[in-house]
């Protein structure tokens, strides 16, 4: 059964984290769904450091769908603008009520995520600037990706390939992620499950 995911952007998004969560769910053949949070019709995103990304569809279209994976890319104001966004905190919520798989990485965790209160009972991480405002369970060690049951996090631009084979490997198992991961030449790195 083919898999979904929706990346929602908005203007200031990590540029660098949703290309590269687009990119490897597409390679293990998960439908994506970019969405822009934008006012209007305006499908253009002017990433954090100048990349322009042309979403797919408007974010306020995708309440009335479901996807199997919710993946949301940090950066400053793009997580910010999510956060604030109507239509995905109705979406977050629904996912995580129905016990599917979301995801922040960088800002995102904390400001978006923690602050529809979805870490509550989660341990995660985030980039470390936004650690004491993260309002989850504190990591033990140094883990660049958190896994707890339906919920994934990850700290910042350095870690979005890590991040993004771990949200293959939770939607298709290891064997998929492996097989994506191998020829983009990669080296293990440390996850934390919880």
């Amino acid at each position: 059964m083919l898999k979904t995911a929706l990346v929602p952007v908005a203007e200031g998004t990590e540029e660098l984290e949703a290309v590269t969560i687009i990119d490897v769910l597409r390679r293990a053949g998960i439908e994506v769904t970019v969405a822009s949070a934008n006012h209007g019709d305006n499908l253009h995103i002017r990433g954090a450091n100048g990349t322009h990304i042309v979403a797919d569809k408007m974010l306020d279209h995708c309440v009335e769908t479901s996807y199997d994976l919710i993946a949301v890319p940090g950066g400053i104001p793009g997580a910010e603008h999510l956060a604030a966004h109507p239509a995905l905190d109705i979406l977050l919520r629904q996912q995580a009520h129905e016990g599917k798989l979301y995801s922040a990485i960088c800002a995102a965790p904390a400001l978006v995520l923690a602050s529809k209160g979805l870490l509550a009972d989660k341990t995660a991480t985030c980039h470390p600037k936004y650690q004491q405002s993260l309002q989850a369970k504190k990591v033990d060690g140094a883990a660049r990706v958190v896994v707890d049951g339906n919920c994934v996090t990850s700290q910042g631009p350095g870690t979005a390939i890590d991040f993004a084979l771990q949200l293959v490997e939770q939607l298709c198992g290891v064997v998929k992620r492996e097989e994506v991961g191998a020829p983009m030449v990669l080296t293990t790195t440390a996850t934390a499950y919880y």
